[in-house]
């Protein structure tokens, strides 16, 4: 689904699909990293356009690329939990999705400034189970899903169409990229042209909190 239809939000109501506002905000997002020079390039691109981004973070790749990790929250962008492994939650027990969730929340608290704790979470795949969903937000953890998917990690599809998936933002939308080695072809292409084309629709770009 490029597009996640009204009824899949109103089923899954306790996960965040958008974020509607009255100021034509949209919310750039991207997962898998961090990734030596995807992430870079990534954090180059977004300084270049002034905007800023949110990136659901893996905690093995924070440990592996520490300087890396601090260079996204230095440049000023929200930072989210896509569990350790990358684990996907259909094919894993709860015990073991929720302790691996702890995990990179644990790295991620270790490696930012003050100790900083973050409480989104993006899972990846977008495979939760409802027992899973319900023990991280008792936890506190706010569940972010999207609204718009670029499919960039797709290498069976061209890079027109990650852009051309793009195109079906709307305001509140939250969009799916990945800074990651998969993703790099169709990302390189499409995330320029997709910021171009966004900004000239009048789209605000802002961070999740």
């Amino acid at each position: 689904m490029i597009k996640v239809p009204i009824i899949v939000k109103k089923i899954f109501y306790n996960q965040a699909w958008d974020l509607p506002n009255t100021e034509n905000k949209i919310y750039l997002t991207f997962d898998d990293g961090p990734t030596p020079k995807v992430t870079e390039w990534v954090l180059d691109v977004l300084e270049e356009e002034n905007i800023k981004a949110t990136f659901f973070c893996i905690g093995n790749n924070i440990e592996k690329y520490p300087e890396l990790f601090t260079r996204t929250i230095n440049a000023g962008h929200s930072i989210g939990n896509h569990t350790f492994n990358h684990l996907q939650g259909w094919k894993t027990s709860t015990n073991k999705y929720i302790n691996n969730v702890d995990l990179c929340s644990s790295i991620i608290q270790k490696s930012t400034i003050y100790n900083q704790q973050s409480t989104l979470f993006r899972p990846p795949y977008g495979k939760i189970t409802p027992r899973q969903s319900k023990l991280l937000r008792k936890k506190g953890f706010k569940i972010i899903m999207w609204d718009v998917l670029s499919k960039d990690y797709d290498q069976a599809i061209s890079p027109e169409k990650c852009l051309e998936n793009i195109k079906r933002t709307t305001s509140g939308s939250i969009l799916v990229f990945h800074d990651s080695l998969k993703a790099q072809k169709n990302l390189e292409y499409s995330l320029p042209k997709a910021i171009k084309f966004l900004k000239e629709k009048g789209f605000v770009f802002d961070t999740i909190n």
